[in-house]
Order: structure tokens, then sequence, then C-alpha cells
């Protein structure tokens, strides 16, 4: 028993005195996830209807039904403030539009003349906001 225990004391010991291995870093190419919204522009004043589209990095967007690590699908929260981000995004809110088939883009054909905002939110496949959140928001003004 004393060999036992005088053996695993030397084991620590000599572990202790190894040079330790610095943490694995990300690569150049790991980034964090980002989504961008590039139609329309910031500011903009546009006739309708008014076609969003949506470039994403760092996350792979793909259908709602892909349960996989490093994915996601578009949301897009119209003219209104984003759900708690620990909370399902919601489905049937008006102004709520999920992009569960993972489109990219999506034309709103209801806006009326008047300032807009349009906030895209990256969720998993359980349609819960990413963390860190992963979202853009763009302001603009549909004319008469």
């Amino acid at each position: 028993m004393r060999n036992g225990i005088a053996r695993f004391v030397l084991v620590l010991a000599a572990a202790a005195l190894l040079p330790r291995s610095a943490p694995a870093q990300a690569g150049p190419s790991a980034k964090a996830a980002k989504v961008k919204i590039t139609t329309p522009a910031r500011g903009a004043t546009v006739s309708g209807p008014v076609k969003v589209t949506l470039a994403a990095t760092g996350v792979e967007i793909v259908p709602a039904t892909d349960e996989r690590a490093g994915t996601g699908h578009h949301h897009l929260f119209v003219d209104r403030d984003v759900t708690p981000v620990n909370d399902t995004i919601p489905r049937g809110v008006t102004g709520i539009i999920h992009l569960g088939r993972g489109q990219t883009e999506f034309v709103l054909d209801s806006l009326k003349p008047g300032p807009h905002q349009v906030i895209a939110v990256v969720g998993d496949w359980k349609h819960v906001p990413l963390k860190p959140l992963v979202t853009d928001t763009v302001r603009f003004t549909v004319k008469d």
C-alpha cells in the first residue's frame, strides 16, 4: 500500500515539473459569428416591396431542421424589439419572421411608407439566439 502511494506522489511530482503546453488557440480562420444586413442600406430611402438580404460569417446558415453546432438560421424582427435573448424566438407573432429553410433573403411586401427598422438575429435549431448574440440592425425609409 505504501509503495502504491509513494509511486502516486512521485507521478504527481513529475507531472508538476513537466513543461505545460499553451492552451489551444483559435487559428486565424476561426472568427466570431457575425451577420450583416446587406440590403437595404442603412439610412436608405427605398420603394416597396423591400428586399432584405443577409450575409453571415463564422456560422453556417442552414435549415432549422439541421441540428449541428456551428450552424443557425436567420430571424427578422421588423419594427419591433428583439425578444429576450435566453428565450425561444416565438412563431406566429406579427413582425417576427423565421427564415427556417436557410434563406438569406426575404421580401417585405406590406411595409407602409415611412421609417422602418429590421433586426436580424441568428438562432439555433431550437430558435434560440446564438451566444454571443449574432445580430445586425438597419433603419431605412419607404417612400410614398
